[in-house]
C-alpha cells in the first residue's frame, strides 16, 4: 500500500469503488436465479395441468356376436383411453336401443372390457346392417360400428 499521497483515504475510496463495480455482477446474478426459479415453478404448474386436459375417453369395439334367432346383439367394447369412460347410451340405428345386461351409466376403468348385449323390439333382420353406437356421459359418440345381421 502506498499511504504517501493520499494516505488511507485514497486506498478507501479505491476500495469503495471497486465494491459498487461488484453491485451489477451480483445483481445480474440474483436476477437470473430469480428467472430459473420462477421458469421451473411455471413449467412444473404447466406439467400438472397437462396431466388434467390429457386424460382422455377412448372406446374400441373388440368382438361382436348374434343372439338366437337375431333377437339381440351381443357387443364387446374396450376403453382404450387414459381416464374412465362412463356408457350412458347404446344407439342402433340412431334409435336408442335397450341393454340386457347393464343399467346405465356403466362405468369402464381404462384397459376393462364389457360385453353389451343389445336388444332391438323385433329384433335384428337377416341381410340387413346395423349401426351401433355407443355414447358416454360426456357426450362423446363412439362407433359406428356396422354389422350384418345373419
Amino acid at each position: 500500500m502506498n499511504l504517501k499521497k493520499g494516505g488511507i483515504r485514497t486506498e478507501m475510496k479505491r476500495l469503495l469503488k471497486s465494491r459498487k463495480a461488484l453491485s451489477p455482477v451480483v445483481a445480474a446474478i440474483i436476477l437470473i436465479a430469480v428467472t430459473v426459479a420462477v421458469s421451473i415453478a411455471v413449467a412444473a404448474w404447466m406439467g400438472a395441468l397437462t396431466f388434467t386436459f390429457m386424460q382422455t375417453e377412448e372406446m374400441s369395439f373388440t368382438n361382436y356376436e348374434w343372439g338366437a334367432n337375431n333377437t339381440n346383439c351381443q357387443i364387446q367394447v374396450k376403453n382404450t383411453g387414459s381416464s374412465d369412460l362412463s356408457i350412458s347410451e347404446v344407439r342402433v340405428n340412431d334409435v336408442i336401443a335397450l341393454d340386457d345386461g347393464i343399467v346405465t351409466p356403466y362405468t369402464l376403468a381404462p384397459g376393462e372390457t364389457a360385453d353389451l348385449t343389445i336388444t332391438r323390439t323385433g329384433g335384428y333382420t337377416s341381410g340387413v346392417k346395423y349401426e351401433f353406437k355407443v355414447i358416454t356421459a360426456k357426450g362423446n359418440t363412439f362407433g359406428p360400428y356396422i354389422r350384418t345381421a345373419p
